[in-house]
């Protein structure tokens, strides 16, 4: 399989944060912006242009590689599937699933 080197953010409220911890999940939740906390799933180069190409996602190539401007359903699907499998590995399923 491919590096999955392209961040993707999913912000994590406290609702969300309490579903990390029940899974055994919620150390891979990293604060960010005053105490915000924000989850960090990661796409190949090959999901990132799935991305770009089928959802209008941007890639900021330039800075810091992440994905960006994804529509709600997919973050929202990131976050499921990461739960679900206890994984930050799910792009693949996400993908499966919101096409």
């Amino acid at each position: 399989m491919a590096e999955a080197k392209n961040p993707i953010y999913v912000w994590v409220n406290e609702e969300r944060y309490e579903q990390l911890e029940k899974a055994g999940l919620s150390h891979h939740a990293e604060e960010r912006l005053a105490g915000m906390k924000v989850l960090v799933a990661y796409a190949t180069d090959e999901q990132a242009k799935v991305l770009v190409n089928e959802f209008g996602a941007k890639h900021d190539t330039s800075t810091t590689g992440s994905i960006e401007l994804l529509p709600k359903k997919v973050k929202d699907k990131i976050f499921d599937k990461v739960v679900e499998k206890k994984s930050l590995q799910v792009m693949d399923d996400v993908l499966k699933e919101v096409r």
